[in-house]
């Protein structure tokens, strides 16, 4: 075999391989424990924008002065917004103290769901015929 075409061909196999790849961003929102409930929901939204987009979000909790005596606090502020993303997202890694910041990451639910789901416009009962037209489901009566 001609080297040169071997060299040519890896090549195209390999542009192949990372043209089907997706780059992970992981994105980051920082809270403070003691942050308002509006703000609370201007980041939420933020972290739901993110999963949405299929990008992984690292949530840091910060904590200043007296606030690192009260590490439950933090956690609780992170339990609270896995449970309100949890139709988006997942935690990927949990909440642990790194120093002076508390770090969660959430990453997005993949998309089977959408797999599952029946075309729409058709009738989730019925298998389409040769000719297209809808016919019963059948059954195992």
């Amino acid at each position: 075999m001609d080297y040169g075409k071997f060299k040519y061909e890896s090549a195209v196999k390999a542009r192949e391989s990372r043209k089907n790849q997706t780059q992970t961003i992981v994105k980051e929102i920082k809270l403070r424990p003691k942050i308002d409930p509006h703000d609370y929901g201007t980041k939420k939204g933020h972290v739901e924008r993110f999963l949405k987009a299929g990008d992984k979000v690292k949530v840091t909790i910060m904590f200043r002065g007296r606030e690192q005596s009260r590490p439950e606090l933090g956690f609780r502020l992170l339990q609270r917004l896995a449970e309100d993303v949890d139709d988006l997202g997942f935690v990927e890694s949990q909440a642990k103290q790194d120093g002076r910041n508390m770090i969660m990451v959430l990453g997005p639910h993949r998309k089977k769901t959408e797999a599952a789901k029946p075309a729409p416009g058709k009738p989730a009962g019925q298998v389409p015929t040769p000719r297209g037209e809808a016919a019963p489901a059948p059954t195992d009566a």
